[in-house]
């Protein structure tokens, strides 16, 4: 038989373009349009219902940037299109069709609306591929709604990175950026749309299966046909005849080997990025009105969100939206899932803001739906840390699903099931979709793709396949659910099968009893440059961690020693504050510039508040009168003041600096620095040890500037490339004494650098404050310290611990890990000697390996600064900043730990004090064993929780004191529920004998 298969799939091509597509509505009658421009940010509904409106016309442009319209649309179904009876004809619908002008961007990223009745109730939100509503139609015919219509700016959805003003609302301008298409009533025709359905799913399967294929041949022939069987002049009254044609072919079932993928629709929608918070609201809102009206009118559809935040928006904003989605969750179709505040960074995230995350996202669905979410929904994140697989277990997670490993620039990880092992041991079941997105729009290429891409085949047959327009493009359309119950069992395609989260854990992990292990963290390598962009926003959320440790260790402190009142609403306030602005798009430090405006704001005032809640909770502790007290909220004793209590001690004093030479010298007795005349460090020597920590003919404290222009994402990515363009910053314009430091002030082009280098009496920490007053673009500026060690590794702080990461690059996977991520502090050692560098404002470090002149290695340690990309923020870290960076010479990992926490939870001192001393409420008594957070309980029955964990990597016994009277002890989850004793080995009163394996995290409930 001669070839025919080219020209049908043209003539299917032109068929679907020229004939059904138009026919889908046999009819569009124009409805009566009004309009009211809100005048600045977004306004309520019932502010909008009485605003007043003035007759506005389709082709009219409409909508300046980040503003919102509201469209008073009304009008009435044409009699020619009802029977006597007032009936629509049989297999017909009426619905709102919509277009606000949409480009040819992606949904998600531009205009958006929401269609409300009357009432005040949504009724369904509209977007690029998701533009038709229900027309809620009364009984005599009539429509009459509003549309809030959002005019967001398309930032950059087609991604060339170009600097934007639209990311700031003072520079976006007032301009109109739409023109209004389309506010009509249709008549869809359901045959029609269904053999459009039938059609784009067959010709998507030709398209994947073989050449040669049988399946393949009578798919083509099937469809030749179907298309003879319409009428092109009456396409509306012989669609039908065209379905009848392919029925036998959609009856076909699927191979009894087909992989199996459980489609749960989804929606990610990133909490802020191209657009500010409050939008992100109207997104969600717009979305799950979308998917609350498809649950209408498909049965079996099935629905995951996450995010509590976004959950919390909608009870707060959209009530009537509220009462309908609490519903849906009763039947279980609408499915909370993630068990997170939101969907969050891991790699910068602190210990305890981490399990925060859990706490209050948990608590949230526990609430308000009465649903203790199992799974960890994480799909966008970028890279995921190695602590966070016992962070997940301590908040009674079960399983763990995500995506974004897959775009990985080099390596490929080599499962999509496994079981993900931490640096404690703690192993959690974890789930790749091998359909490599999370916004799947259910074509055949996607289906046929995850099939292929499957990398656990012959032991398991089963992935998720989570689907849906994200960012506000509406989540899953009816097209999608159309497709899966078409794939239910199709030869030629996987099995599709409506699914919830669970289902698919349940499933997979019962098929798949013994899956491979993936230790340690899961490095994306991709968005290396997210551990350093927006300096100000890290900045923000590391000083506000510690501000909420020391807050609620101060305000129980004088709970239980005084009687005040506990602010546990404030705290919580606060804290969910803190998590929102942990989500991927801001902590890293990649969304618009309203966004970390936004953020530099809120932590201005969260830290306001919580200084006020650390003042008069001192007060309260301490009194009146005329001492001098150094309160230490530290893990670890200072200065004379015990680890989390409160001392009559003196605080450190800085030694003197003297000149010699050209240069400076710095000495305490323990560390012996010199100076040079350029302001760098030419000698750094642990006295007791004699061991010079800087190599021969190198130098620390050494600024270099990198051209730093990625190949794709500006404010995300750090390309290896940027390493062959090196500037060092090896001259000073001035070095000089002034008072205990040593001052060194640098400039390049418009920016300065400041340097004072301190050294404190006692202390093995030689100090750099640095004052940047940066103006430069697409430069990436890093501050080095090499270190004469020969090691090939490193060790660098993550959440509850730390993790060592190779430095040579032997491998592929060594190679690419070429910038990482730490938090307080980063250590290289041979065995008897180390040097940590501390800090505490920023994440990004890379630290290699060197041929040292008379032999050996030694590690370069290099903290990564500052960065200035354009995109999409153009104004990004320009401006002042000031940073702290440490060189702990001779540091151990206990060292590198508690300079870590001084580094970043500096002593205070309190005068006109009336009492000496205040005891900690809790002490313990070995080192490495860290306590991270003192609280009372979040039931509000005023037990004190004590949150500790095994800093060191040792096994090890630890005692745990109360300095106050107890009657239970209990060991429990992140949520503060009692859970088998897994470190609590004995109780006696107050004392706790505690037996911890490394890393371990425990947290322990002290009833008084």
């Amino acid at each position: 038989m001669h070839d025919r298969t080219a020209l049908i799939e043209m003539r299917i091509e032109r068929f679907v373009r020229e004939r059904l597509a138009p026919a889908v509505y046999r009819a569009r009658q124009p409805l009566d349009i009004q309009a009211w421009e809100a005048p600045g940010e977004p306004v309520t509904f019932a502010e909008a219902r009485d605003a007043a409106y003035r007759p506005f016309a389709i082709g009219t442009p409409w909508g300046r940037a980040w503003g919102t319209t509201w469209f008073a649309v009304s009008g009435e179904i044409p009699a020619a299109w009802r029977d006597a009876a007032g009936a629509l004809p049989e297999g017909t619908v009426a619905e709102l069709v919509i277009d606000l002008g949409f480009t040819a961007g992606q949904s998600g990223f531009q205009c958006e609306a929401l269609v409300w009745n009357r009432e005040g109730a949504p009724i369904k939100g509209v977007s690029p591929f998701n533009n038709a509503s229900p027309a809620a139609v009364d009984a005599d015919g009539r429509v009459d709604v509003l549309v809030e219509a959002a005019s967001n700016p398309d930032v950059g959805s087609l991604f060339t990175f170009e600097p934007t003003p639209v990311g700031d609302p003072a520079t976006a301008g007032d301009a109109p950026l739409y023109v209004l298409r389309e506010m009509s009533i249709g008549l869809r025709d359901l045959a029609v749309w269904n053999l459009l359905q039938d059609f784009r799913l067959l010709h998507g399967l030709i398209a994947e299966l073989d050449a040669t294929s049988a399946r393949r041949a009578t798919l083509v022939e099937a469809m030749d046909a179907a298309i003879d069987a319409v009428d092109p002049e009456d396409v509306a009254g012989t669609a039908q005849a065209g379905r009848d044609v392919l029925a036998p072919l959609m009856a076909a079932p699927a191979a009894p080997s087909a992989h199996v993928l459980h489609a749960v629709g989804h929606a990610h929608i990133d909490s802020a990025w191209l657009w500010p918070v409050r939008e992100t609201a109207r997104k969600v809102s717009r979305t799950f009105s979308n998917v609350l009206s498809l649950m209408d009118e498909d049965p079996e559809f099935v629905f995951a969100s996450s995010s509590a935040q976004q959950f919390a928006w909608m009870k707060e904003h959209y009530p009537a939206l509220w009462e309908r989605l609490k519903a849906r969750v009763a039947e279980g179709r609408f499915v909370p899932v993630g068990g997170m505040w939101v969907e969050s960074d891991t790699n910068m995230v602190g210990g305890e803001a981490m399990a925060r995350q859990f706490v209050e996202g948990k608590s949230f669905f526990l609430e308000e739906f009465g649903i203790d979410t199992e799974e960890v929904w994480l799909p966008d994140s970028f890279g995921y840390s190695g602590a966070l697989p016992q962070i997940m277990k301590a908040a009674g997670a079960r399983w763990f699903l995500t995506q974004k490993i897959s775009w990985n620039e080099t390596n490929r990880i080599p499962h999509h099931t496994f079981r993900w092992e931490g640096i404690d041991g703690s192993r959690i079941f974890t789930h790749f979709p091998p359909v490599d997105k999370y916004n799947s729009e259910v074509t055949a290429a996607d289906l046929a793709h995850a099939e292929r891409n499957f990398a656990d085949k012959g032991r398991a047959r089963t992935s998720l396949l989570p689907y849906g327009f994200g960012d506000g493009g509406g989540g899953p359309t009816r097209e999608m659910t159309a497709t899966i119950a078409r794939t239910h069992s199709l030869e030629g395609a996987p099995v599709v099968k409506h699914s919830t989260p669970r289902e698919f854990f349940e499933t997979a992990e019962a098929e798949y009893a013994d899956p491979a292990v993936w230790a340690g963290e899961l490095y994306l390598e991709f968005h290396r440059g997210t551990y350093t962009s927006q300096l100000r926003t890290k900045q923000g959320n590391r000083r506000s961690e510690h501000l909420l440790r020391e807050a609620e260790l101060w305000a129980a402190t004088a709970t239980v020693r005084t009687g005040a009142a506990y602010p546990a609403d404030a705290f919580q306030r606060l804290w969910r504050l803190v998590l929102l602005q942990q989500f991927h798009d801001i902590l890293p430090g990649t969304s618009i510039a309203w966004v970390h405006r936004d953020a530099e704001r809120n932590y201005e005032a969260i830290a306001t508040e919580l200084e006020q809640i650390i003042a008069d909770s001192l007060r309260a502790l301490v009194g009146e009168g005329d001492r001098t007290l150094l309160v230490n909220a530290a893990p670890h004793a200072r200065a004379g003041a015990p680890a989390l209590g409160i001392a009559a001690a003196p605080g450190a004093r800085d030694v003197t600096p003297r000149a010699e030479g050209s240069g400076f010298v710095l000495d305490n007795g323990i560390v012996h620095a010199v100076i040079d005349a350029r302001g760098l460090l030419i000698s750094l020597v642990d006295v007791v040890s004699g061991r010079e920590v800087v190599p021969a003919g190198q130098v620390a404290g050494l600024f270099e500037v990198f051209r730093d222009t990625p190949t794709q994402w500006d404010a995300w990515d750090i390309d290896e490339t940027y390493r062959r363009h090196a500037t060092p910053l090896d001259t000073a314009d001035a070095v000089r004494i002034d008072a205990d430091a040593v001052v060194v002030e640098r400039s390049i082009g418009e920016s300065t650098i400041v340097t004072r280098v301190a050294l404190a009496a006692g202390a093995r920490t030689v100090r750099l404050s640095l004052d940047v007053d940066w103006h430069e673009q697409q430069k990436l500026l890093k501050l080095g310290v090499p270190v004469d060690v020969h090691t090939d590794r490193a060790a660098s702080e993550i959440q509850f611990g730390h993790i060592v990461r190779p430095t040579h690059t032997n491998t592929s996977w060594d190679s690419a890990r070429f910038e990482t991520a730490a938090h307080r502090w980063v250590r290289v050692a041979e065995p008897d000697f180390g040097v940590a560098v501390t800090n505490d404002s920023t994440y990004g470090h890379d630290i290699t390996r060197h041929e040292r002149d008379g032999g050996g290695t030694f590690s370069l340690v290099r903290l990564s600064i500052i960065r200035s990309a354009m995109f999409p923020d153009p104004g990004q870290d320009q401006g002042a900043h000031h940073l702290e960076v440490g060189i702990v010479v001779g540091a151990d990992v206990l060292d590198a730990v508690a300079e870590g926490y001084r580094t970043n939870l500096p002593a205070r001192v309190v005068t006109d004090a009336g009492e000496d001393s205040v005891a900690p409420l809790v002490a313990i008594d070995a080192p490495g064993v860290v306590v991270e957070a003192v609280k009372l309980a979040q039931d509000g029955s005023g037990d004190v929780v004590v949150r500790l964990y095994e800093a060191l990597g040792e096994r090890t016994q630890a005692r745990l004191e109360a300095g106050f009277d107890v009657a239970r002890v209990s060991e429990t989850d992140l949520l503060e529920r009692d859970v088998d004793a897994a470190a609590v080995t004995a109780v006696q009163g107050g004392v706790v004998d505690l037996e911890l394996r490394p890393f371990q995290l425990v947290t322990v409930r002290l009833s008084r």
